[in-house]
């Protein structure tokens, strides 16, 4: 695996940055109110600033069509790099229509302040149908991947962009480590060998296991949730680190964990997105990532290990991070310890798991979780959380 005086290498070789400089910024500001506009939706503002800060490197802006169709049928990149995610920015044929190839285009968030720029390199239509079977492996609108699919707009703006300024997270500032610092605080600590771990729930304890199994062979772990956008029924993020705050402070050695926050949105697009966290992690710095089971899975659509055995699609070289698979974890009764099918001679009857929606069901009730499942001040806060939200 090649190093560089910063580390393991980034994806593609090389950490892109495509925060403006001063000197950058202000010529485009100068230049906003004659600049045609297009308004970003929330997982379009998590991507421009993945882009930016380096965390989707190779990519330095938007897809064209070479990249984003080889990107959906081969999972790579035009070139032959590893990619498994279309990294799109969707918009109308009316908004499209207005705007001119080689021209720059004002980008603004949500609320219509102007955050980056992009240079517009190329307009294509794209088969959505096509995006989804193969990206997300079903065409059901109720898979909710495919739903924003579905949902945005039919042609797609290529060419590389430029996030004007990197604000401080509105909620978790503390935890916003972008790629160059964490590779920094990697050397500054000594580690050689960082896991990463990729979450949109709160850690149960079967999380905690995996986590600590992997760090009894590697220097560090890098505690990574994601903080982008996510589904209407997933746990908020300030409640989910808050849970990863008091799990820290009690269960983890203090010297040997780093948490901070992936801006990043979600996919839910199994497999394939677990290759994608893998190498949004090698991008921060990580030698190794955790895979466990249903890795950024959602409903029944793909299977318990699927999102493991795609990494043997792909050389070691061409990955350059390690995937550390894991079993299913779960409370042994016969052994009162944590364990998997591996290590566990239990029945399943002997077995304490529960799935996500089970958990949630149990806090809406006010039902602590049971203490095999979930450690009792992190289960005191998520039913604390939930109540609040239940009589909001």
């Amino acid at each position: 695996m090649s190093k560089q005086n910063q580390g393991i290498s980034a994806h593609g070789g090389q950490l892109v940055n495509r925060v403006a400089t001063p000197e950058q910024k202000q010529e485009f500001v100068s230049k906003a109110e004659y600049l045609p506009r297009v308004q970003l939706d929330a997982r379009a503002v998590s991507d421009l600033e993945m882009i930016a800060i380096g965390g989707f490197s190779p990519l330095t802006g938007f897809m064209n069509q070479a990249d984003y169709d080889q990107v959906v049928t081969e999972m790579r990149l035009a070139d032959g790099t590893v990619w498994s995610i279309p990294i799109t920015l969707s918009v109308t044929e009316e908004v499209a229509a207005e705007l001119e190839e080689g021209s720059y285009i004002r980008l603004d968030d949500p609320s219509g302040q102007y955050i980056g720029v992009l240079q517009l390199s190329e307009k294509y239509h794209y088969d959505k149908k096509r995006e989804a079977i193969n990206v997300y492996g079903t065409d059901e609108e109720k898979h909710p991947g495919v739903k924003v699919v579905y949902n945005q707009g039919s042609v797609n703006l290529a060419g590389d962009v430029w996030l004007l300024q990197r604000d401080p997270h509105p909620q978790f500032p503390k935890y916003q480590i972008d790629p160059a610092e964490s590779r920094k605080m990697f050397l500054e600590k000594g580690w050689k060998t960082v896991v990463g771990f990729q979450t949109r729930n709160p850690i149960h304890r079967a999380h905690e296991y995996i986590q600590k199994c992997a760090l009894e062979t590697v220097d560090g772990l890098f505690l990574h949730p994601l903080v982008g956008a996510t589904k209407s029924d997933d746990i908020p993020a300030d409640v989910r680190m808050r849970c990863y705050e008091i799990l820290l402070e009690g269960y983890y050695p203090v010297n040997r964990v780093i948490l901070a926050i992936n801006p990043a949105a979600m996919r839910y697009a199994g497999p394939r997105e677990a290759i994608f966290h893998a190498l949004v992690r090698k991008n921060y710095g990580c030698t190794h990532f955790i895979v466990g089971r249903d890795h950024a899975g959602v409903g029944d659509y793909y299977g318990t290990y699927d999102a493991q055995h795609i990494f043997d699609e792909f050389s070691p070289e061409e990955l350059g991070i390690v995937p550390m698979k894991f079993e299913h974890a779960f409370f042994c009764r016969r052994t009162k310890q944590m364990a998997t099918s591996k290590t566990s001679p239990s029945n399943p009857e002997e077995r304490i798991h529960l799935s996500g929606t089970k958990v949630r069901e149990m806090l809406r009730r006010g039902d602590s979780p049971p203490a095999e499942f979930s450690r009792p001040e992190v289960a005191a806060e998520l039913v604390r959380a939930m109540q609040v939200a239940i009589n909001a």
